[in-house]
Protein backbone atom coordinates (compact mmCIF):
# COMPACT_ATOMS: atom_id res chain seq x y z
CA UNK A 1 0.00 0.00 0.00
CA UNK A 2 1.43 3.45 -0.97
CA UNK A 3 2.48 5.53 2.27
CA UNK A 4 1.93 9.71 2.33
CA UNK A 5 4.13 12.08 3.39
CA UNK A 6 2.29 15.72 4.58
CA UNK A 7 4.67 18.55 4.43
CA UNK A 8 3.39 21.20 6.47
CA UNK A 9 5.29 24.83 5.28
CA UNK A 10 5.90 23.42 2.18
CA UNK A 11 8.86 25.14 0.85
CA UNK A 12 11.72 25.05 -2.35
CA UNK A 13 13.94 24.24 0.05
CA UNK A 14 13.57 22.03 2.83
CA UNK A 15 9.92 21.08 1.69
CA UNK A 16 10.80 19.98 -2.10
CA UNK A 17 14.19 18.52 -0.92
CA UNK A 18 12.59 16.11 1.56
CA UNK A 19 9.14 15.49 -1.18
CA UNK A 20 11.21 14.11 -3.84
CA UNK A 21 13.80 12.12 -1.39
CA UNK A 22 10.30 10.10 0.24
CA UNK A 23 8.69 10.51 -3.29
CA UNK A 24 11.65 8.35 -4.67
CA UNK A 25 10.77 5.73 -2.12
CA UNK A 26 7.25 5.44 -3.51
CA UNK A 27 5.41 7.99 -1.18
CA UNK A 28 2.61 9.98 -1.87
CA UNK A 29 2.88 13.82 -1.22
CA UNK A 30 0.51 15.92 0.38
CA UNK A 31 2.03 19.69 -0.23
CA UNK A 32 0.53 21.93 2.25
CA UNK A 33 1.02 25.89 2.18
CA UNK A 34 -0.55 29.23 2.49
CA UNK A 35 -0.23 30.35 -0.94
CA UNK A 36 -2.24 28.27 -3.36
CA UNK A 37 -0.83 29.07 -6.34
CA UNK A 38 2.70 28.23 -5.07
CA UNK A 39 1.28 25.12 -3.54
CA UNK A 40 -0.08 23.72 -7.30
CA UNK A 41 3.49 24.95 -8.51
CA UNK A 42 4.91 22.75 -6.20
CA UNK A 43 2.77 20.08 -7.35
CA UNK A 44 3.73 20.67 -11.02
CA UNK A 45 7.48 20.09 -10.03
CA UNK A 46 7.19 16.64 -8.35
CA UNK A 47 4.45 15.55 -11.16
CA UNK A 48 7.63 16.25 -13.51
CA UNK A 49 9.73 14.00 -11.64
CA UNK A 50 7.32 10.99 -11.78
CA UNK A 51 6.11 11.89 -7.69
CA UNK A 52 2.36 11.04 -7.04
CA UNK A 53 1.46 14.96 -5.11
CA UNK A 54 -1.98 16.21 -4.34
CA UNK A 55 -1.86 20.93 -2.63
CA UNK A 56 -3.67 21.07 0.07
CA UNK A 57 -4.24 25.31 1.11
CA UNK A 58 -3.81 26.18 5.20
CA UNK A 59 -2.02 28.25 7.37
CA UNK A 60 0.22 26.01 9.45
CA UNK A 61 -0.56 28.42 12.53
CA UNK A 62 -4.30 28.42 12.53
CA UNK A 63 -5.35 25.28 14.20
CA UNK A 64 -7.86 25.00 12.30
CA UNK A 65 -7.17 25.52 8.95
CA UNK A 66 -5.13 22.84 10.16
CA UNK A 67 -7.11 20.50 10.99
CA UNK A 68 -8.97 20.74 8.16
CA UNK A 69 -6.17 20.11 6.01
CA UNK A 70 -5.57 16.83 7.73
CA UNK A 71 -8.71 15.89 7.45
CA UNK A 72 -9.38 16.75 3.86
CA UNK A 73 -5.28 14.66 3.43
CA UNK A 74 -6.58 11.58 5.04
CA UNK A 75 -10.05 11.38 3.68
CA UNK A 76 -8.57 12.16 -0.08
CA UNK A 77 -5.36 10.50 0.36
CA UNK A 78 -5.58 8.06 3.34
CA UNK A 79 -3.73 8.09 6.51
CA UNK A 80 -0.80 10.32 6.70
CA UNK A 81 1.89 8.07 7.43
CA UNK A 82 4.86 10.59 7.81
CA UNK A 83 4.15 14.40 8.50
CA UNK A 84 7.12 16.92 8.47
CA UNK A 85 6.52 20.47 9.52
CA UNK A 86 9.10 22.99 8.12
CA UNK A 87 7.66 26.16 8.36
CA UNK A 88 10.22 28.28 9.15
CA UNK A 89 9.86 32.31 10.73
CA UNK A 90 10.39 34.92 8.52
CA UNK A 91 13.46 37.27 8.90
CA UNK A 92 11.10 39.66 9.78
CA UNK A 93 9.62 38.80 12.81
CA UNK A 94 13.09 38.42 14.24
CA UNK A 95 14.94 40.81 17.20
CA UNK A 96 18.41 41.53 16.71
CA UNK A 97 19.18 41.76 20.47
CA UNK A 98 17.86 39.39 23.35
CA UNK A 99 17.89 42.23 25.73
CA UNK A 100 15.61 44.14 23.53
CA UNK A 101 12.96 41.01 23.14
CA UNK A 102 10.04 42.02 24.40
CA UNK A 103 7.05 39.66 25.50
CA UNK A 104 5.13 40.19 22.19
CA UNK A 105 8.26 39.85 20.15
CA UNK A 106 7.82 36.09 20.95
CA UNK A 107 3.78 35.53 19.68
CA UNK A 108 4.47 34.78 16.34
CA UNK A 109 7.93 32.47 16.55
CA UNK A 110 5.62 30.71 19.33
CA UNK A 111 2.95 30.45 16.95
CA UNK A 112 4.91 28.97 14.32
CA UNK A 113 7.51 26.42 16.05
CA UNK A 114 5.68 25.83 19.65
CA UNK A 115 2.21 25.98 18.67
CA UNK A 116 1.79 24.85 15.36
CA UNK A 117 4.31 21.80 16.12
CA UNK A 118 1.82 20.98 19.77
CA UNK A 119 -1.31 21.23 16.98
CA UNK A 120 -0.04 18.63 14.84
CA UNK A 121 0.83 16.08 16.96
CA UNK A 122 -2.44 16.46 18.90
CA UNK A 123 -4.28 15.92 15.19
CA UNK A 124 -2.09 12.95 14.64
CA UNK A 125 -0.15 11.24 17.29
CA UNK A 126 -3.49 9.40 18.45
CA UNK A 127 -4.11 7.61 15.47
CA UNK A 128 -0.77 6.36 14.81
CA UNK A 129 -0.27 5.55 18.52
CA UNK A 130 -3.64 3.35 17.76
CA UNK A 131 -1.69 1.34 14.46
CA UNK A 132 1.48 1.04 16.53
CA UNK A 133 3.26 2.96 13.17
CA UNK A 134 4.16 6.42 12.58
CA UNK A 135 6.65 9.75 12.13
CA UNK A 136 6.27 13.11 12.92
CA UNK A 137 9.14 15.31 11.46
CA UNK A 138 10.16 18.94 12.63
CA UNK A 139 12.97 21.27 11.42
CA UNK A 140 15.15 23.77 13.78
CA UNK A 141 18.01 25.96 13.12
CA UNK A 142 21.05 27.19 14.45
CA UNK A 143 19.96 29.76 16.86
CA UNK A 144 18.84 27.13 19.10
CA UNK A 145 22.06 25.28 18.77
CA UNK A 146 24.44 28.41 18.93
CA UNK A 147 24.29 31.90 20.67
CA UNK A 148 23.18 34.24 17.95
CA UNK A 149 21.56 36.87 19.86
CA UNK A 150 20.61 38.36 15.99
CA UNK A 151 18.00 35.93 16.79
CA UNK A 152 17.04 36.54 20.21
CA UNK A 153 13.04 36.32 20.06
CA UNK A 154 13.50 32.63 17.09
CA UNK A 155 15.89 30.92 19.64
CA UNK A 156 13.65 31.01 22.29
CA UNK A 157 10.92 29.65 20.35
CA UNK A 158 13.23 26.96 18.93
CA UNK A 159 14.84 25.92 22.71
CA UNK A 160 11.30 25.72 23.62
CA UNK A 161 10.44 23.55 20.86
CA UNK A 162 13.36 21.04 20.94
CA UNK A 163 12.08 20.48 24.58
CA UNK A 164 9.09 19.48 23.76
CA UNK A 165 9.70 17.39 21.39
CA UNK A 166 12.18 15.54 23.40
CA UNK A 167 9.48 14.94 26.02
CA UNK A 168 7.26 13.84 23.80
CA UNK A 169 9.85 11.25 21.58
CA UNK A 170 10.66 9.83 25.76
CA UNK A 171 6.70 9.37 26.13
CA UNK A 172 6.08 7.72 23.36
CA UNK A 173 9.05 5.69 23.23
CA UNK A 174 7.57 1.48 22.38
CA UNK A 175 4.79 3.02 20.71
CA UNK A 176 5.46 2.37 17.43
CA UNK A 177 5.67 6.31 16.88
CA UNK A 178 8.64 8.08 15.86
CA UNK A 179 9.73 11.85 16.81
CA UNK A 180 12.34 13.58 14.20
CA UNK A 181 13.80 16.92 14.38
CA UNK A 182 16.17 18.10 12.44
CA UNK A 183 18.75 21.11 13.33
CA UNK A 184 20.18 22.60 10.59
CA UNK A 185 22.90 24.94 11.26
CA UNK A 186 23.36 26.75 7.66
CA UNK A 187 21.28 28.78 4.78
CA UNK A 188 19.04 26.78 2.91
CA UNK A 189 19.54 26.96 -1.12
CA UNK A 190 16.58 28.30 -2.38
CA UNK A 191 14.50 28.92 0.77
CA UNK A 192 13.27 32.67 0.96
CA UNK A 193 15.70 33.31 4.16
CA UNK A 194 18.45 32.83 1.39
CA UNK A 195 16.70 35.44 -0.65
CA UNK A 196 15.78 37.97 1.97
CA UNK A 197 19.73 38.02 3.46
CA UNK A 198 21.30 37.70 -0.44
CA UNK A 199 19.02 40.85 -0.92
CA UNK A 200 19.90 42.48 2.32
CA UNK A 201 23.03 41.31 4.38
CA UNK A 202 22.93 44.34 6.55
CA UNK A 203 20.47 41.68 8.25
CA UNK A 204 23.28 39.65 9.73
CA UNK A 205 26.27 40.62 11.99
CA UNK A 206 29.12 41.89 9.86
CA UNK A 207 31.81 38.94 9.24
CA UNK A 208 29.26 36.34 10.14
CA UNK A 209 29.80 33.81 7.35
CA UNK A 210 26.48 32.07 6.75
CA UNK A 211 27.32 28.27 5.23
CA UNK A 212 24.88 26.98 2.65
CA UNK A 213 23.07 23.85 2.50
CA UNK A 214 20.64 22.03 -0.51
CA UNK A 215 17.43 21.08 -0.43
CA UNK A 216 18.75 17.11 -1.60
CA UNK A 217 21.04 17.18 1.19
CA UNK A 218 18.02 17.88 3.77
CA UNK A 219 15.81 15.45 1.90
CA UNK A 220 18.51 12.42 2.72
CA UNK A 221 19.05 13.86 6.14
CA UNK A 222 15.16 13.61 6.91
CA UNK A 223 15.57 9.76 5.43
CA UNK A 224 17.62 8.88 7.49
CA UNK A 225 16.00 9.94 10.49
CA UNK A 226 13.04 8.06 9.58
CA UNK A 227 14.65 5.24 8.21
CA UNK A 228 17.00 4.39 10.70
CA UNK A 229 15.11 5.86 13.89
CA UNK A 230 18.10 5.40 15.70
CA UNK A 231 17.91 9.08 17.10
CA UNK A 232 15.44 11.85 18.24
CA UNK A 233 17.92 14.78 16.78
CA UNK A 234 19.88 14.96 13.81
CA UNK A 235 22.49 18.34 13.57
CA UNK A 236 23.26 19.05 9.71
CA UNK A 237 24.95 22.19 8.21
CA UNK A 238 26.98 23.29 11.48
CA UNK A 239 30.23 24.66 11.21
CA UNK A 240 33.14 22.48 12.66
Amino acid sequence: MTKTLAVFGYGPGLGAGTARRFGRAGFRVAVVGRDATAADGHVAALAAEGIDAKAFRADVTDAAQLRSAIDRIEAELGVIDVALHSAAADMSIRRPSTLDTEVDALAAPFALKVHSPIALVRALAPAMIARGDGALLFSSGASEHLVQPYLANVGVALGAQRAYLRQLAAELDGTGVYIGLLNIGALIRHSRAQRIIDARPDLIPAGLDLPRIGNDELGEAYWRLYSERADTELDIGFPG
